[in-house]
């Protein structure tokens, strides 16, 4: 089990920054990053901490017994808007943190972009739903128009930026997890 992007995800689910989960547990930002990224492991006494302020324990935190959902509803789609970056990501399959891919769609205003993220393993696909993006891999730039999609392997920092007049919107996944 991954629980640093478990611990993420739960966090993000419940609309708080590193920060304030970090304020909430007296802990430091820096350690809820460092779990996060799994460079640090938490006691169970911490862990438990952690969970109770994200409002769950252990019990359930580790449970995996649940039955498989295979559809899933508007209702179901956690959005989180990102103000200062001009995106919002819509999560499209709840807990895809413990499935190999999670597949998001990102909204971006004119201007806005995602976060820049890390290389890691594995790879990303991303089909243009709206509008047109700018890929960014490393020093490279991709335009990607309506209807046209980008594939890569994840080894260098990349994120999308729209730098038209018009919204865009994206389908993303990303395997493993890591939005």
């Amino acid at each position: 089990m991954d629980i640093g992007n478990k611990l993420k995800r739960l966090r993000i689910k419940n609309g708080l920054t590193q920060e304030e989960l970090a304020d909430r547990c007296e802990l430091s930002k820096g350690f809820i990053s460092q779990i996060e990224r799994d460079l640090a492991s938490p006691s169970i006494s911490t862990l438990s901490d952690l969970l109770q302020c994200l409002g769950t324990d252990l019990k359930d935190f580790f449970n995996d017994a649940t039955d498989e959902d295979v559809v899933f509803k508007s209702e179901d789609v956690f959005i989180k808007e990102y103000k200062d970056e001009g995106s919002i990501i819509n999560w499209i399959v709840p807990n895809s943190q413990k499935n190999d891919m999670e597949p998001i769609i990102t909204e971006l205003i004119p201007g806005g972009k995602s976060y820049i993220d890390d290389p890691h393993e594995g790879e990303e696909f991303g089909y243009v739903l709206s509008g047109s993006i700018t890929l960014h891999i490393g020093n490279k730039k991709y335009t990607v128009k309506k209807h046209e999609s980008f594939y890569f392997k994840s080894h260098s920092t990349h994120y999308i930026s729209n730098n038209t007049k018009s919204n865009a919107k994206v389908l993303w996944v990303s395997t493993p997890p890591s939005f």
